[in-house]
């Protein structure tokens, strides 16, 4: 087998994980989505065992990305951006619109029309996020600050600070973000307008 072929194999398993935590999904979870063992899982992304297609398929359709990103084929010249869009069971759509994993990511998110009296389940994880609002109204919740961004605002934030975010009950939300532990160079500080829920 050509070595290209052989080292790209071989870096798929850690690509797999770092995709993995990044989403903050369970193996168990990831086998009950793709239909592969958790214990192949494990194996994969410890490196102990070389995927195949019939692996590799289900578990880029799971990630949203492309074949090509799994295993880092070489650029082809072509910088556009393959969006595929991913629903999610909650009946938002991520759209992811960087390439490769690792560093910082950007995403697009469309959230359904949210419910205000939704208490909010607040979560914390490592890395840093950015949040710019296209059209919509997007709650965000940090900590003990309650804010609702418009359009034309942003926020940005350590998410190891307790949050959450979602629409507000005047109807759906689109979204800009950027998200990884070395975001906070990427960023334009701007304070946060705080604005009452109606």
């Amino acid at each position: 087998m050509d070595e290209t072929i052989e080292r790209a194999l071989d870096a798929v398993g850690s690509r797999l994980k770092q995709l993995r935590m990044r989403r903050e999904t369970t193996l168990t979870a990831l086998a009950d989505q793709t239909g592969i063992s958790a214990s192949t899982l494990s194996r994969l992304e410890a490196g102990l065992r070389r995927p195949t297609l019939e692996q590799l398929l289900p578990l880029a359709r799971a990630y949203g990305v492309t074949l090509d990103e799994l295993v880092d084929a070489p650029q082809t010249g072509d910088p556009r951006i393959n969006l595929r869009p991913v629903a999610c069971q909650d009946g938002s759509t991520i759209l992811p619109l960087t390439r490769r994993p690792g560093g910082i990511q950007a995403y697009k998110f469309v959230l359904p029309t949210g419910n205000d009296d939704e208490e909010p389940s607040l979560r914390t994880h490592e890395g840093y996020d950015w949040v710019y609002v296209l059209n919509g109204r997007l709650r965000l919740v940090l900590a003990e600050h309650d804010l609702v961004l418009g359009p034309g605002e942003a926020a940005e934030f350590d998410t190891r600070t307790p949050h959450w975010f979602g629409a507000t009950g005047s109807g759906p939300v689109e979204f800009l973000t950027l998200v990884g532990r070395q975001g906070e160079r990427a960023h334009v500080r701007v304070a946060p307008i705080s604005v009452t829920t109606e």
